[in-house]
């Protein structure tokens, strides 16, 4: 499967006092890395592939983290997201962050590919990934 790989500085922003990621961070480092993921394998923009699909995103169902080693202001991280596995209309995401080569964080999150809701625009409904979304993650 296709990984994206970020390499990141953490910044003062990231931390709590202690100088340590405050862990609701790494979640938003993940939602980012996600979303670059499919541009990377889409060749598009989030708001492009939005569109170009038709449907509303792919919001979090599940998600837990495992965390072995904090990281800290001024770390030179290394990201990678990937999809472990894609079903009808939900799929796995898998990040891990490690610093000098050691895992740091791992976290798991199932999405769904949603759309407008046909009978309320104001919710949303899952719908199945199309196929050629699943085959641009293949790897050769």
């Amino acid at each position: 499967m296709l990984t994206y790989t970020r390499n990141a500085r953490i910044e003062w922003g990231d931390c709590d006092p202690a100088g340590i990621v405050f862990f609701p961070r790494y979640f938003a480092m993940f939602d980012s890395c996600t979303t670059a993921l499919f541009s990377q394998a889409l060749g598009m923009n989030k708001h492009q592939f939005l569109r170009h699909y038709e449907f509303q995103g792919y919001p979090m169902v599940d998600t837990r983290a495992k965390f072995y080693k904090p990281t800290k202001f001024g770390d030179d991280v290394v990201i990678e997201t990937k999809v472990s596995e894609f079903r009808r209309s939900s799929f796995d995401v898998q990040h891990r962050i490690t610093l000098d080569g050691e895992l740091c964080v791992e976290c798991f999150d199932t999405r769904v590919w949603a759309a407008r809701h046909p009978d309320d625009p104001e919710k949303i409904k899952a719908k199945p990934i199309p196929p050629e979304v699943i085959a641009k993650f293949a790897g050769p």
